[in-house]
């Protein structure tokens, strides 16, 4: 009888989680381990590797424990956090550093002089600033050692090092390769004096990639994505058109645009970046992601510094006790605000306090806040991509607030589906590898294969819609420029 269970490995920004995807698309068997950066400065992240890589092949052991043999591994990952370890052995050389690193700021601003547009969260620059750390001179770098991404990292782990390897959606997001992530930039390596031989090969998305021979069986890796590309793929986003938006502590949309090759790696006009969504039988399906930086932060927000909800699902409760938040209005700009303005000195506002304003409007308000800024996210990636999004899928922490989600689909003006599992980067991972495998055929029956746990309906007339979005821009743009030498920067 064929195997139709698949391993999946996904490591995220606070923790491991190995789970078990099956023929029907369900996400279980799951084992999870905490595995948190630590900040031993203001502005800089960084992760244990070698905790990582524990985590790994303990959770993956695990869930294989329950399941027994599997047809074939997934990867997801956080992306362009940045790791080098000794080609020998796979020690790592010290500490990686985390997507939220911002040490290389001051290194990417320089580098705009030669014509270079690098943003410190890409992997390019954090890459560099641990060579010059660790070997400045770079006598050790063309031969004893190894860079990768948190997916190149699990491949190595999970193939006793027999693997070093990426894939497109990872290779892009480091800013080493060319817009389609499938060849490493040399004039970006000559600028950086990163040796070429450091890096991983770039290997399809979905497709055979090699053994992991450190799990029971040797199955196959068959899989890999980042996080958001592996979400796309899991809310059945594998139609030129479809969206899907993830709110956790930040948010992002994707949306997949189908084989246009994006011209730079630039951002796009609407404040969006082209990505890589995945790559299968040598081709490349292309998306467009817009960014927030402060999500469910603004509930932490509520919960942990204002005291005003006892938790995440309290927040929900409080709102609904008011039926609108009396014309007060709260921008979540609480890191600065990202697409589609890019405004770095931007700060979170709530504006139209009165003596009659009390805790339920200021909870409904900045739970109407996040949706607004999803609003923008949709209209960037529209404008961006060209195409309209019909409906919205969901996924996410904040998609179990109820509140949060009727206000997302009201700001939008359209239906808002809710994805009918909380790992959907998981599933996505899972479809990568079960294509390859012979699960399900292709991208379309990814697609079919798609159904949301319920949609949420718009509320509201396109007239009123718009007046109070209105408003709502109009408190947004009393938001920017508030730290205006954090506003002057660019990446």
């Amino acid at each position: 009888m064929a195997v139709s269970e698949l391993l999946v490995v996904d490591v995220g920004t606070s923790g491991v989680r190995s789970a078990i995807v099956t023929g029907d698309g369900a996400v279980s068997r799951v084992h999870h381990e905490a595995v948190l950066p630590s900040t031993p400065a203001p502005g800089l992240v960084e992760v244990d590797a070698a905790r990582i890589a524990q985590a790994v092949r303990s959770t993956a052991l695990g869930a294989l424990g329950e399941a027994g043999a599997v047809a074939a591994v997934g990867i997801a990952n956080q992306r362009a956090t940045t790791l080098v370890w000794e080609r020998e052995g796979g020690r790592p050389v010290g500490p990686g550093l985390g997507w939220q690193d911002l040490r290389t700021v001051g290194t990417c601003l320089a580098l705009r002089a030669e014509g270079f547009r690098f943003a410190p969260n890409a992997s390019a620059t954090k890459l560099a600033a641990i060579l010059d750390e660790i070997d400045p001179d770079r006598a050790r770098a063309a031969d004893e050692l190894c860079f990768g991404t948190i997916d190149t990292w699990c491949a190595w782990v999970l193939s006793d090092g027999a693997l070093h390897v990426t894939d497109p959606t990872n290779a892009q997001v480091t800013a080493l390769s060319d817009p389609t992530g499938t060849r490493w930039d040399e004039r970006v390596l000559e600028a950086l004096r990163i040796p070429a031989s450091m890096l991983p090969t770039i290997v399809d998305s979905s497709g055979a990639i090699g053994e992991a021979s450190a799990l029971p069986g040797s199955p196959p890796i068959a899989g890999m994505a980042g996080d958001q590309q592996a979400a796309l793929v899991g809310q059945g986003c594998t139609r030129p058109g479809l969206a899907k938006a993830t709110f956790g502590t930040g948010a992002m949309l994707d949306q997949c645009t189908g084989d246009a090759v994006p011209g730079a790696l630039d951002r796009s006009p609407g404040g969006t970046f082209p990505i890589v969504a995945w790559r299968r039988g040598g081709a490349n399906a292309y998306g467009v992601e817009a960014m927030m930086l402060s999500a469910g932060s603004c509930v932490e927000w509520l919960r942990d510094d204002m005291g005003l909800v006892a938790d995440a699902a309290d927040s929900a409760v409080v709102a609904a006790r008011c039926a609108d938040t009396g014309d007060v209005w709260f921008v979540p700009a609480l890191l600065g605000m990202a697409t589609p303005l890019w405004d770095f000195g931007a700060r979170g506002a709530l504006l139209g306090l009165t003596r009659g304003t009390g805790r339920a409007e200021i909870v409904r308000a900045v739970l109407e806040g996040v949706a607004h800024r999803g609003a923008d996210l949709l209209e960037a990636a529209e404008a961006d991509s060209g195409r309209a999004i019909e409906t919205l899928r969901v996924d996410g922490g904040m998609s179990a607030n109820e509140v949060f989600v009727q206000a997302l689909a009201d700001a939008i003006g359209r239906p808002v589906e809710l994805s009918a599992t909380l790992e959907a980067t998981t599933l996505g991972a899972g479809y990568l590898a079960g294509m390859a495998s012979g699960l399900w055929r292709d991208e379309q029956d990814v697609a079919d294969a798609y159904a949301p746990a319920r949609t949420v309906e718009p509320g509201r007339r396109d007239a009123e819609r718009e007046a109070i979005r209105a408003r709502w821009l109009e408190a947004r743009s009393r938001a920017l420029r508030t730290i205006p030498a954090l506003s002057s920067i660019e990446f």
